[in-house]
């Protein structure tokens, strides 16, 4: 999600930074230690995580532990909605296996459409319109057997079920739901987005996750934080008006039972088409030419291992599509789709950016091919992703445009391959998101431009408001975070510090680290301290000190430069961390015969001591003047990084 209660997402484009000049000169770095090399420390660990590393599901070198475990459910679920009816009905069975070790004596059951009723815990207001009255059971039953479940007023988003007989390890329960709730007339993440236009996501009940550190997952949804699903395999049916289309996670099973011939023959073929085709327009569904002529036709969709399932369905909306190679092993091609208002002249371009934001990420960062088979962009308001789908607005600026699509479809990696909490450690998505959204827009943009772009929304709120909830640790368990803080910790925060580790480490270690974290991980259920650990050991090196610095203290961005001084063979500079947060710096030199000099400094600098780094510049010439330079990592105070030599 791109949303951050930073900056504005509109705010302009500085103008780059004139060049600095010719780099001429030797250089070169000597890093003279005030303090002794400490050891590293270990970092700190919360006592539940530390108890599931003694319990050996989870392991110090980063690896899942070999007592590792998570549970699974098959879903199979037909939902109906029968626009302008604003009801919808669904029902349910749910396959839920019990892999762990301990002995089940309830489950706790996920029901995020009770967002919208009066009085749930949120972080914001609601408006009328946003307002239901949430989702209501029609039947519930357990191994068959009919078993009581009424509404509780004394839950919302989450409530348990206490089971008949205790769900025991390694065995399964089979549950089934039936429900309807009512769409809410506001569309955010999920709604109305127009009046035949629905956008269904977190529309069913849900097993919560059960897992190794915390137990059952109770975190309230307050429509801030985002999601913690399991890995699932969903069977899904979706029953809607004859005239309707609909989009939605995994593959269509029956597209020539729901399209009419030659628009299923359209469909087909943008499967393996590199060129986009128009499967479907707004004039061709107002002359019945597009689906079958049935009152209710039945989408029906699967996907397997795979932690939510949305869907968008339409009676105006056009519907483009395309494909791209995303494995060059394999010669793999994923779809990619867009459904939107034929008015909305960006989303006329939106397969193109989802065709390069596919390609980009697959061969380039993350730099692993697309795991899944298709992704649809749907216009809507939301600017969110959901696997295999995002719902972004429209913007006019289509650069814009492009910028939104490609943080969302970045999101595939990180958190739905990954598997990541992001309720709880949104840093670990979020972030990377951000990380991913800055590195394509240097390719698509040019790095002044991206910079630019890059500093005005993720990073100035943060680096120059003194505001006490600016400097909360970015580990911070963030569904305890509200606003500004939570946006800060989620997003720019954290993608500084995996840029500035990235520039540490340097592209060749810094990768393979990051893919074999991913190795590990992706499927399960990774914590932060899984991070650090595989990069420690991928990268054959302790970063406990910088993931400390980075992720669990209070520190900032502020650097000054100290001293000047003349010495044999050049120059000695004495620079302070005020801030304390080990960031990467730039010094631009001036000599007094006009030529100019940058000597980048890589977070290294501080290993040894974290409040002030001694550079050596070896040179012949006179300075006249140093400049330090933080760049993205903008300087919380730079009126002192700045040296200028007496006159003589």
């Amino acid at each position: 999600m791109t949303d951050l209660l930073l900056t504005s997402t509109k705010a302009p484009m500085k103008a780059p930074a004139k060049s600095l000049g010719a780099r001429t000169g030797l250089l070169a770095l000597i890093c003279l230690p005030v303090l002794p090399v400490p050891s590293p420390q270990p970092l700190y660990m919360p006592r539940a995580v530390t108890r599931a590393y003694k319990s050996g599901t989870r392991s110090a070198d980063g690896r899942p532990g070999a007592r590792y475990w998570q549970n699974h459910g098959r879903y199979a679920i037909t939902i109906t909605a029968l626009p302008p009816d604003r009801t919808i009905r669904g029902t349910e069975q749910i396959t839920y296996t019990n892999n762990s070790p301990d002995t089940l004596n309830r489950l706790v059951v996920k029901l995020f459409q009770n967002i919208h009723k009066p009085g749930a815990p949120r972080d914001g207001g609601a408006s009328e319109a946003y307002l239901t009255s949430g989702l209501h059971f029609d039947g519930f039953t357990v191994n068959g057997q009919t078993a009581p479940l009424q509404d509780d007023p004394r839950y919302f988003t989450w409530r348990p079920i206490t089971l008949p007989a205790p769900l025991m390890p390694h065995d399964s329960v089979r549950l089934s739901f039936d429900w309807h709730y009512e769409i809410s007339r506001e569309a955010g993440r999920e709604g109305m987005l127009d009046s035949t236009t629905y956008f269904l996501a977190y529309f069913y009940p849900r097993v919560a996750v059960y897992d190794d550190y915390n137990g059952w997952d109770t975190m309230d949804f307050t429509d801030s934080q985002e999601f913690y699903s399991d890995f699932n395999d969903y069977d899904v049916t979706v029953r809607v008006p004859g005239s309707y289309l609909v989009w939605g996670t995994g593959t269509l099973l029956n597209a020539s039972e729901v399209l009419q011939p030659d628009v299923a023959q359209r469909f087909e073929r943008s499967l393996t088409s590199d060129a986009v085709i128009q499967i479907a327009n707004n004039a061709q569904l107002a002359m019945k030419r597009v689906t079958q002529p049935n009152a209710v036709n039945a989408w029906h969709f699967r996907a397997s291992d795979i932690p939510d399932m949305t869907f968008a369905l339409s009676d105006h909306y056009d519907w483009d599509a395309a494909s791209v190679v995303v494995d060059d092993a394999t010669h793999r091609r994923a779809s990619v789709q867009a459904a939107y208002n034929d008015t909305a002249a960006d989303f006329h371009h939106m397969v193109h950016f989802g065709q390069h934001s596919l390609d980009w990420l697959s061969r380039n960062w993350p730099g692993v091919p697309y795991p899944y088979e298709k992704t649809t962009i749907v216009q809507g308001s939301a600017d969110m992703e959901y696997p295999m789908m995002v719902n972004d607005g429209s913007n006019t600026d289509t650069t814009f445009s492009r910028f939104v699509v490609e943080h969302e479809i970045a999101h595939s990696y990180f958190p739905f391959y990954m598997g990541i909490n992001e309720t709880r450690y949104g840093f670990m998505d979020e972030g990377w998101a951000t990380t991913f959204e800055y590195l394509i827009g240097v390719a698509d943009m040019g790095k002044d431009r991206e910079d630019a772009f890059y500093k005005n929304f993720r990073v100035n709120a943060w680096a120059h408001d003194p505001s006490p909830l600016e400097d909360i640790p970015i580990v911070t368990p963030e569904d305890v975070l509200k606003g500004v803080a939570y946006g800060n910790n989620a997003y720019g925060k954290p993608s500084l510090g995996y840029l500035a580790m990235k520039d540490m480490l340097g592209d060749t270690t810094f990768k393979r680290s990051l893919h074999g974290f991913m190795d590990r991980w992706h499927g399960k259920h990774p914590i932060p301290w899984d991070f650090f650990n595989s990069f420690n050991d991928l990268s054959g090196k302790n970063l406990n000190w910088f993931w400390s610095n980075w992720y669990f203290s209070n520190y900032y961005i502020d650097l000054g430069v100290r001293s000047v001084v003349k010495s044999p063979g050049g120059y000695t500079v004495v620079i302070d961390n005020i801030g304390g947060m080990a960031a990467p710096v730039d010094l631009r030199l001036a000599y007094s015969d006009g030529t100019t000099q940058s000597m980048h400094q890589t977070p290294a600098i501080w290993e040894t001591n974290q409040k002030q780094a001694t550079v050596r510049i070896t040179t012949r010439k006179s300075l006249a003047s140093l400049d330090l330079d933080g760049g993205i990592w903008v300087d919380a105070d730079s009126t002192n990084n700045r040296w200028v030599a007496r006159p003589r």
